[in-house]
């Protein structure tokens, strides 16, 4: 194959990261049952809330906490308790330092990638929160360029196309997110892989949209070096 430009994800696409979230969420829900509302329904503010302060504060944990306070302080009312917000700190804090973990075959399959096409790595988040990550990670030397970015969408990748001169038919968007990583870059006429993760973000997914570019669908990140 002819040297290819490949964007590429980070989270629950080279390291697990939503499965942390959930589990968090999990506890949470938990601790509210005795507040007598329905787990369905306690996610579901949560949800909106999330939403709501994703516009307003971005993404990351500590957009993250000010969500679960808002819920919790929704949903408890005049029943709100000090020891319940601390908690949620703590909880945050918890998730906040869990290192990253790296997904099986990704360190070997980028060393590979790295040898035959150029990587950029695309993830979106809050800016010094990703790039801990990413240096965390000790996957950073894969890639020609770092891009951390608010939001992922159409605007964004055609920002990308042109800063890195990228050539739309030779470039391919690798991710586990219809509504972020694949959908906008075929609308842009990009090509993308999809590597669907088991626990992605609720707030994430969306129907595939089809587009100009190819789309290859993949198990896992490791068959990436059976097609470049």
């Amino acid at each position: 194959m002819a040297r290819q430009t490949l964007l590429i994800d980070a989270d629950d696409t080279l390291w697990e990261n939503n499965i942390f979230f959930e589990k968090s969420i999990d506890e949470f829900v938990s601790r509210l049952e005795p507040l007598g509302y329905t787990r369905e329904y306690t996610r579901h503010i949560l949800n909106e809330t999330e939403k709501r302060n994703i516009r307003q504060h971005g993404y990351g944990v500590r957009s993250f906490r000010r969500s679960l306070e808002d819920t919790y302080m929704k949903l408890a009312g005049n029943a709100a308790k000090r020891e319940m917000i601390q908690w949620i700190e703590q909880l945050v804090s918890e998730l906040e330092n869990t290192p990253p973990h790296i997904m099986d075959g990704v360190p070997e399959t980028l060393a590979y990638l790295a040898g035959h096409h150029r990587l950029i790595l695309l993830t979106k988040g809050e800016a010094a929160e990703q790039a801990a990550k990413v240096e965390r990670s000790g996957l950073q030397t894969h890639f020609e360029a770092i891009e951390i970015v608010t939001e992922k969408e159409h605007t964004t990748y055609e920002r990308v196309i042109h800063q890195f001169k990228v050539v739309k038919s030779n470039a391919w968007m690798v991710g586990n997110s219809p509504r972020s990583d694949i959908n906008p870059a075929l609308r842009c006429g990009m090509n993308a892989v999809f590597i669907p993760h088991v626990a992605t973000w609720e707030l994430e997914k969306c129907a595939l949209e089809s587009g100009s570019g190819k789309l290859i669908i993949l198990s896992s990140f490791r068959d990436m070096r059976s097609h470049f």
